[in-house]
């Protein structure tokens, strides 16, 4: 997630270079050769590029838009992830109880509360595409990690060891019939929003719409020059080169907000919310120490100009 006001031109423009050089190449060529050889003194009327330039603006208007939908929709999705964590933790830390077994329910508590910030650290590498398992030795113990090394999706096997615990804590009697239904009934939030985040990473966004916007934009961009010169000449070049990265711009922000978990600096920033999770659990666990020791060995060089 980009976090500096002042983000410097070369990272702007660094994502439009290949076009850029092509679009100054072209105009400076069309110049040239309008110049000093009469049989390409080609020129057409400046309505032609106006009005492929006003549709395609349209286009880009209307996928702009859907692609922050996308990336909106994730960040409500995160958002509630961070509500329903906190609430899980809440309902653990206050439902499970025994008097007599004081060690053991302390014990049962840090064990979940650990395990969900692992939930949350794990969804977030898997939606990226990294190990989902890494990293998580801090939170688990040695049964739990053994247990998810041997499953494919590692989030579901930490929401089946919730289960499992919520099982056991009913069974003991550390939590009645109506905590039992109101603790699950979070998991199964969790479970929804987890979904949800995979819907977005899996559901590709048209790749013939983004085809045929991309081949308009050049279009538009090639006939800009003979629409221009007659009137601009030799200034015709920096018209061509705002106009066109204008355009080009748009385009590239919309197709890095249409994929809120790529690993990019547009990204939803999904490991900086799970930090905010786990400090917030190590609060209610009343245990700043594990939270300290993570912020330490993760904490982001100074000057950077995102943090995922």
């Amino acid at each position: 997630m980009l976090l500096r006001n002042n983000i410097p031109l070369t990272y702007i423009f660094g994502k439009i270079k290949p076009e850029l050089i092509f679009v100054i190449t072209y105009s400076i060529g069309i110049v040239i050769l309008y110049q000093n050889f009469h049989v390409t003194r080609i020129s057409i009327p400046i309505a032609v590029p106006a009005l492929l330039g006003t549709i395609i603006s349209l286009l880009l208007a209307f996928r702009s838009n859907q692609a922050y939908d996308r990336w909106w929709e994730a960040r409500i999705i995160w958002g509630a992830i961070v509500n329903d964590s906190r609430s899980l933790a809440r309902q653990i830390i206050s439902f499970v109880d025994n008097p007599y077994e004081l060690d053991e329910i302390e014990t049962f508590k840090n064990r979940f509360v650990k395990r969900q910030i692992a939930w949350c650290y794990a969804l977030s590498q898997s939606l990226r595409g990294f190990n989902s398992s890494k990293g998580l030795e801090r939170y688990l113990d040695k049964n739990e990690l053994n247990f998810i090394q041997k499953q494919r999706n590692v989030t579901v096997a930490l929401l089946e060891l919730h289960a499992m615990d919520l099982k056991k804590a009913l069974n003991e009697g550390w939590i009645n019939k109506y905590q039992q239904i109101e603790i699950d009934k979070t998991l199964t939030t969790l479970c929804n929003h987890m979904g949800g985040s995979e819907r977005i990473k899996n559901t590709i966004f048209p790749v013939t719409y983004s085809k045929y916007i991309h081949m308009s934009i050049y279009l538009f961009i090639i006939l800009l020059p003979f629409g221009l010169i007659e009137y601009f000449g030799f200034m015709e070049v920096p018209v061509v080169i705002a106009i066109s990265t204008f355009f080009l711009l748009v385009e590239k922000m919309a197709v890095h907000l249409q994929d809120p978990f790529e690993n990019k600096p547009t990204d939803t920033p999904t490991t900086t919310i799970c930090r905010n999770i786990e400090k917030d659990l190590c609060q209610m666990l009343d245990d700043h120490k594990l939270f300290e020791d993570r912020a330490h060995a993760d904490m982001a060089p100074v000057g950077s100009y995102y943090i995922l």
